[in-house]
């Protein structure tokens, strides 16, 4: 009698595909026709489609569209002007691989790259958190900020309500080497040794350019951490307080660990910036690039290119130069700036 059931139940499995038990028998797929799979993934997917339709055809028209157009025409002998041109196919490419004045550019470039990022965020930095948890400890709270942070954060914001235009204009004429407030101000002290051409120097010219880019951006950075700052809870600087960590420690240890997705951002973003310097160096230098080619950057020669040399085609190649650069930093940022993420 049992060898009969085992049979049976044996003859039973035998029946489901693949052998498995009854219970885990599969009902077998109804072929859908056409017209219902669509009709199945317009459910599914046909409102974020429509949402996002229009978004992605205006970014397509105005963002890649023109980054297209810029790789296309760094491949032709177009003037900017005239409607006709011809593809050189790499000619621009290789010019600029032998180009002095490229490369001299490219190199003020990446060492604005590397100082402008670091002095902004490492300014920011140190600002907003003695703006936060930099103050004697209160009646109410052992962590509070500097007496004041709040007139201190409207101060340092106010170079990002000026246009970099004035901006610049302003510290051309604190430069100025006869009548600038900053030779004048080192007379005034006793320290006339001190007094340079500043913008007239080569050796000295990049350099109070990037105090000028610095002096504009390190404001809105000082508010951006000081939002990420406030978010942080107050129990984390309190047990660190009580176990005697000091604020040094509390910053590298608390502060910038919850904080490293926003100084990623910001460094992107600065490193972008840097990247440009068009305008400054428009503004402030002599030549403009001057002297000597001493502040010459890329977003110039692209502007000096198009508009006084009339070769539109290597102007679109060194923009293209600038994207890559970009990508390539942006890359390396993201790759270094790599860590566990940190939630509280």
């Amino acid at each position: 009698m049992q060898h009969d059931k085992h049979q049976s139940a044996t003859a039973v499995v035998a029946k489901v595909p693949g052998g498995k038990h009854p219970g885990a028998f599969k009902q077998p797929r109804v072929k859908l026709s056409t017209r219902q799979k669509i009709e199945r993934a317009y459910r599914q997917y046909g409102f974020p489609l429509g949402f996002l339709a229009l978004p992605v055809i205006i970014y397509a028209i105005f963002v890649i569209s023109p980054f297209v157009q810029s790789i296309y025409y760094s491949f032709t002998d177009w003037t900017g002007l005239s409607s006709d041109f011809k593809m050189v196919g790499f000619k621009n490419y290789d010019w600029l691989l032998h180009d002095d004045l490229f490369w001299t550019a490219v190199g003020h470039n990446v060492l604005l790259l590397l100082v402008v990022p670091l002095v902004t965020l490492g300014l920011g930095l140190f600002f907003a958190f003695m703006l936060n948890v930099g103050g004697r400890s209160k009646k109410n709270a052992a962590v509070s900020g500097v007496r004041g942070s709040s007139i201190y954060k409207v101060v340092y914001f106010f170079p990002q309500v000026l246009s970099i235009a004035i901006v610049a204009l302003l510290f051309q004429f604190t430069y100025n080497p006869r009548n600038g407030a900053l030779n004048a101000f080192l007379g005034g002290i006793g320290l006339d040794s001190l007094q340079q051409e500043w913008l007239a120097d080569p050796k000295l010219a990049l350099w109070c350019l990037m105090v000028v880019m610095v002096w504009c951006n390190v404001g809105f950075y000082v508010v951006l951490f000081s939002a990420g700052m406030s978010a942080i809870p107050k129990d984390f600087y309190e047990a660190a307080l009580l176990d005697g960590a000091n604020r040094i420690t509390t910053f590298f240890r608390i502060t910038l660990p919850l904080l490293w997705d926003t100084v990623q951002t910001g460094w992107i973003y600065m490193g972008i910036l840097a990247l440009d310097a068009f305008a400054v160096v428009q503004i402030m230098t002599v030549g403009p690039g001057g002297p000597a080619d001493s502040t010459q950057v890329l977003g110039y020669m692209v502007y000096t290119k198009t508009f006084r040399d009339g070769q539109a085609g290597r102007a679109t190649a060194i923009g293209v130069a600038m994207l890559i650069v970009t990508l390539i930093f942006a890359v390396i940022v993201g790759r270094l700036g790599r860590r566990e993420r940190l939630e509280y």
